[in-house]
């Protein structure tokens, strides 16, 4: 099948965009090649520090050249539960590793905070900006140049994009991305979901919740509904970054530790050592990217991505924006109804026939680049096959060809949507991203009276007081990267949830962030620029109507043009504050520096001078060509 012609079409514009920071990033890491691994070039006081905890075969190994040694830099920590199964990898990757003629080192942890545990709290302000801590932290595990390769343990929302982009600094390498897994069903989300809005509405109380709550998130593993953190595995099938069939085997199962062993193996064979090297600054190129795209839109996918994809690309000097992502949205249909797009968890989306489902039919229909190199070798279609053990022995074998259950999972014929589940919208306040996958058609238009607050908790505050019982558009403003560091807004969804099934037109309008779980409610998040930086969102007051339409992508507030640029911004005497406490003054740095969220939000690519003065005019908003 040949490729699609607006896939086509918005890869050779995104390879024209690209030339220059691509050809720089790639003189780059092939520079680091030149001059290194690696061992060789280091000292013998360098090299004795680097194997000195090691056994005599180990030291034997490392102070020659012919065995690569592979990095481990890991999420691993005991609270979490997607992270606590890492704990046991490196003693099978550092086996498996020596088996297959290489050795393996615990290079170094990086921190992972779970937004779960955070949502609605202070530290959720940090949630953002830990993706590039985990970058920098990757960096430093990679820095001591011992290493001729690595594995990267994470599963989670910044975990995987910040591993990712750590590892694209060390782009000469060879990485494979190696998961945990999902952990198994429990509570059925839409349950879950209808708990936590009688919890909103007063009908039970907070043991009820609790109860629920643990009979959702029950074990070790991912949680399964279909998030930021399972939209980062699927995003690392598609770009062909993990073994095939990787993401979505359950923890603690022989299927899984066989996969952890089996990436270990790779990983000594594709080093520059062998004769099948392949760096990951090669891997990831503009083909790639525009796959994870697609399958990022296919699925119904996390809006985070929207920004994390831009970051990770940007990182191998590969520039995409929010129309890449809205004309590939146009052409590509929606395969999955994976929760909270549907009823079914990822567990479900996997024995309906999952990732490799996807790729066959999108391979077929000419939505995907097949002329990729992955970790596996060379062509996309290497990822239709998944993983079964064969007695001992990993095997794989072509997955399903048909799905095995279209209320989950549907082919490019018979789509649940002819378009993407994400939707670019502009207009009179800028550009932002909506996920309508998960709204129903009669809530994708919204008119109603603005009512602007400084943050969730004062939304909150006013749905107790019973201020909300009418049509409103939720206006939260100074949530943006520069604001406070774009927290999660999930907190809110149950709460407008009530109001939604009253009957109330409800919609939320916000320069910062929903769950990768974004629920039912129409939400236009992302809002860029934000209300920091002289953004128009900033200037919405109190019954200025606000028009969304999803369907159309577009999103206005109806103030004369004139009147609107005239206007100071919106300020609130008892405006919360975020600068201090829980950790929050440390991340100075990346509010003052942090682009915005069409740039990747990632202080650490972007690097501007702080611009908290900025104005910005109706003219200067509208949406680029």
């Amino acid at each position: 099948m040949s490729l699609h012609p607006v896939i086509d079409e918005v890869t050779r514009r995104v390879i024209k965009r690209s030339a220059e920071t691509r050809a720089a990033y790639l003189a780059k890491i092939d520079h680091a090649q030149s001059v290194g691994p690696h061992r060789g070039k280091l000292s013998c006081g360098n090299l004795a520090h680097g194997f000195a905890v090691e056994d005599k075969p180990g030291k034997d190994a490392l102070a020659g050249a012919q065995r690569p040694n592979v990095a481990i830099v890991s999420a691993y920590n005991e609270m979490l539960s997607a992270h606590q199964p890492l704990g046991d990898f490196p003693p099978i990757i550092k086996k498996a590793a020596w088996a297959a003629g290489g050795v393996a080192q615990f290079a170094g942890g990086v921190p992972a905070m779970c937004d779960g545990v955070t949502q609605g709290q202070p530290g959720m302000e940090l949630s953002l900006f830990s993706r590039d801590t985990i970058a920098m932290a990757t960096a430093i595990a990679l820095t001591h140049n011992m290493f001729d390769g690595a594995l990267c343990l994470g599963v989670c929302d910044k975990i995987v994009p910040g591993l990712m982009i750590g590892a694209l600094s060390f782009g000469h390498l060879p990485v494979i991305f190696v998961p945990g897994g999902p952990m198994t069903s429990g509570l059925s989300n839409k349950i879950k979901s209808e708990v936590r809005q009688r919890f909103a509405a007063g009908e039970i109380d907070r043991d009820e919740l609790l109860k629920a709550e643990s009979m959702s998130y029950h074990s070790p593993g991912t949680c399964t509904f279909y998030g930021t953190a399972n939209s980062n595995q699927l995003l690392m099938e598609f770009m062909g970054l993990h073994l095939p069939g990787a993401s979505f085997i359950n923890p603690n199962t022989p299927l899984r530790e066989a996969l952890t062993a089996a990436a270990a193996k790779r990983v000594v064979g594709i080093t520059e050592l062998s004769e099948d090297y392949r760096p990951i600054g090669r891997i990831v190129d503009e083909r790639s990217v525009i796959n994870g795209i697609v399958g990022l839109l296919a699925s119904g996918g996390s809006t985070n991505h929207t920004m994390h994809i831009v970051a990770m690309a940007r990182a191998a000097g590969v520039k995409i924006d929010w129309t890449d992502f809205a004309e590939i949205s146009a052409v590509v249909p929606l395969l999955a109804r994976v929760y909270p797009n549907g009823v079914a968890d990822v567990n479900h989306f996997a024995a309906a026939g999952g990732i490799q489902f996807m790729i066959r039919e999108l391979l077929a229909a000419g939505l995907l680049h097949d002329d990729v190199s992955t970790v596996v070798g060379d062509g996309l279609h290497r990822y239709t096959q998944e993983p079964f053990l064969d007695g001992d022995e990993l095997v794989w074998r072509e997955g399903a060809e048909q799905s095995h259950d279209t209320d989950v999972l549907r082919g490019v014929a018979e789509p649940f949507a002819a378009t993407g589940g994400l939707r670019v919208l502009t207009g009179n306040l800028g550009r932002g991203i909506i996920k309508i996958s998960a709204v129903e058609k009669q809530h994708r238009t919204i008119h109603a009276p603005a009512r602007v607050f400084p943050s969730q908790e004062h939304v909150l505050e006013a749905y107790q007081a019973g201020e909300l019982e009418q049509d409103t558009a939720i206006v939260v403003i100074n949530q943006g990267p520069r604001g406070n560091g774009m927290p999660e807004l999930h907190k809110l969804t149950p709460s407008l949830g009530v109001l939604q099934d009253k009957g109330y037109q409800v919609a939320l309008i916000t320069d910062g962030r929903m769950s990768g779980a974004s629920g039912k409610i129409p939400a236009a998040i992302q809002i860029t620029p934000e209300a920091r930086l002289g953004g128009l969102i900033g200037r919405i007051r109190d019954g200025d109507m606000i028009a969304l339409d999803a369907e159309a992508g577009e999103l206005r507030v109806e103030v004369d043009d004139a009147e609107l640029e005239a206007r100071e911004p919106t300020t609130f005497d008892d405006k919360p504050e975020t600068e201090f406490g829980f950790g929050r003054e440390l991340f100075a740095v990346f509010r003052r520096n942090v682009g915005s969220a069409e740039e990747g939000a990632c202080a650490l690519l972007d690097a501007q001078p702080a611009q908290t003065e900025t104005r910005t005019t109706v003219a200067e908003q509208a949406p680029a060509e």
